[in-house]
């Protein structure tokens, strides 16, 4: 996998460490859209490549960050593009932990109304719709991403050329599959399904989130939105980070002690990763107390 890189190289200006002096005014956030299918570019052509997760096989598409946004060698401008177009290690993380769980039947999808947050390729939520969700929702920070990542990567998984879940052969065409773009601060206006007070059964009953943990400037915001969305008292939130996000702050354990010290949410640990070429990376799972 790649490393995670803070700059451009085009030195715009919005890079984490630049003299506070120098740097441009913060840029607003895009405005919360939903995108739709029919938005896709006719020129997105991606290229497709094939990952086996313990015997489940996925496509995912290759977009470079120039193709998309103009941007060379780049894995994150704040405000502007936050990483989507790459495959993070975390997103199969997460898929395998999945995978586990429901092979020991302490987790089901069947039915059940999945967000994923931060999705990127969208992976994680391709294998929820495989393995016979209900509703699927896909949340990233740009538009763009959707548009030229997520939605052709969702295709090209359900139109056939992938391998089904042996446990959902049959994906159910009926799935309410949706696309939202924007930040987490203003998403959850947008969302279909929040937990509120007086809608009773209100909200997802998953939440799928993977390396949405590396800025500890966002933690706070996308802890609130976690808590605005799932389903209480049995949603379960899944979420893969590396332990520690060096020279941004953030990591699981940075969250976790945010989660802890709120008294709402359990938390426990699904799996540990020390391949010994990257960061330790973990999945943990929360829960409502």
């Amino acid at each position: 996998m790649e490393t995670f890189q803070l700059f451009s190289s085009s030195a715009s200006g919005f890079g984490i460490f630049d003299d506070a002096a120098q740097q441009s005014p913060p840029i607003p956030p895009p405005p919360c859209v939903e995108v739709l299918p029919s938005e896709v570019p006719s020129s997105a052509k991606n290229n497709l490549d094939s990952v086996n997760l313990d015997g489940v096989t996925l496509l995912k598409g290759r977009v470079s960050t120039q193709q998309v946004f103009g941007l060379s060698n780049s894995d994150l401008v704040p405000g502007k593009y936050e990483g989507g177009l790459k495959l993070w290690e975390g997103s199969l993380d997460l898929i395998k932990a999945l995978r586990s769980d429901i092979r020991s039947g302490l987790t089901s999808f069947g039915g059940k109304r999945v967000l994923e947050v931060g999705c990127g390729h969208g992976l994680p939520g391709i294998f929820a719709l495989l393995e016979g969700a209900a509703a699927v929702h896909f949340q990233d920070f740009n538009a763009e991403v959707l548009r030229c990542l997520t939605i052709p990567n969702l295709n090209a998984n359900i139109s056939g050329e992938s391998q089904p879940s042996p446990s959902n052969p049959t994906i159910c065409d009926k799935a309410e599959v949706r696309f939202f773009a924007g930040d987490w601060s203003e998403i959850d206006k947008m969302l279909p399904y929040v937990s509120t007070d007086d809608n009773c059964g209100g909200g997802y009953d998953f939440i799928l989130m993977a390396e949405t943990v590396y800025s500890v400037s966002s933690l706070q915001t996308l802890y609130n939105l976690i808590k605005k969305c799932l389903q209480n008292p049995d949603g379960v939130v899944y979420m893969a980070a590396k332990k520690y996000y060096f020279g941004v702050g953030g990591g699981s354990r940075r969250f976790l002690s945010l989660v802890e010290k709120d008294g709402v949410f359990s938390s426990s640990l699904v799996a540990e990763i020390t391949d010994g070429s990257s960061n330790v990376r973990e999945v943990w799972k929360l829960s409502f107390k």
